[in-house]
């Protein structure tokens, strides 16, 4: 296919702001950064990025706020993902966070964006309740693929790529990517694309070992228990990591 997506914006929560693959300064990078380099890297002309992922974000003010932002920016090709947040919550209707993310693909592409809808990678072959996790997962992967295709929509289909439900992808917590993971994710969206995959030359600081599960619940377990009883987010006061179109900067070469 022509390369022609000169400005990208990338909308969602932590799996697309990049957590799990943090560089040596404390920031996050992530696949969407990854693609964005793709993109730079098979394109003609200069290409601009914005990403306004916000960790923890329910559906919701993903599909409004950071939606009606993105539009604003007039790119040619925007990223949607979300509603991992929301099937972690006790009580959801599947039904309508496929019905919202169905309208904020509809309305991106009526406003000119070819849009890629990204489904998230599957985390529970190695989390608690994976099981009870992974029922609602199906549940909303088949009717999200049941809506498509659509013209101007590129769906990658990552909740369904079994290598990448493995536990070397994914990062301490186990319910984010890590470098490895986002690395993979974003091969899957620049295939999806026909783009050749970048080559990154920071591959950003890997995966520790994985704790046990005494650890591994004082660690992450009961800390978003305590988030979830008392309204709190881990995305609360923080602000978008790329908030306005910018240009990619291709890595140097010795």
């Amino acid at each position: 296919m022509t390369i022609n997506f000169s400005s990208y914006v990338a909308i969602g929560d932590s799996f697309t702001e990049g957590v799990g693959d943090d560089l040596p300064d404390g920031r996050v990078r992530g696949w969407a950064d990854l693609v964005a380099l793709g993109l730079a890297a098979a394109s003609p002309e200069r290409v601009s990025y914005a990403n306004l992922a916000i960790r923890g974000r329910l559906l919701a003010p993903i599909v409004t706020e950071q939606l009606d932002a993105a539009i604003a920016l007039s790119p040619a090709l925007m990223s949607i993902n979300g509603g991992g947040n929301d099937i972690l919550r006790p009580r959801v209707s599947i039904g309508s966070i496929a019905d919202q993310l169905e309208a904020a693909v509809d309305r991106a592409v009526a406003s000119g964006v070819h849009v890629i809808l990204v489904s998230g990678a599957d985390p529970t072959r190695h989390i608690p309740l994976g099981s009870f996790v992974r029922a609602r997962g199906e549940l909303l992967a088949a009717s999200v693929r049941g809506r498509l295709p659509k013209e101007h929509v590129t769906f990658v289909d990552n909740w369904a790529d079994a290598e990448l439900g493995r536990l070397p992808y994914w990062s301490r917590d186990k319910l984010h990517l890590n470098p490895m993971g986002h690395a993979r994710v974003a091969g899957n969206v620049l295939a999806a694309l026909g783009v050749p995959i970048a080559d990154a030359s920071d591959p950003g600081t890997p995966a520790e070992a994985h704790e046990r599960t005494s650890a591994y619940w004082r660690r992450y377990v009961l800390p978003w228990i305590g988030r979830r009883l008392t309204g709190r987010s881990s995305g609360d006061n923080r602000e978008p990591k790329i908030a306005s179109l910018q240009p990619v900067e291709l890595p140097t070469r010795d």
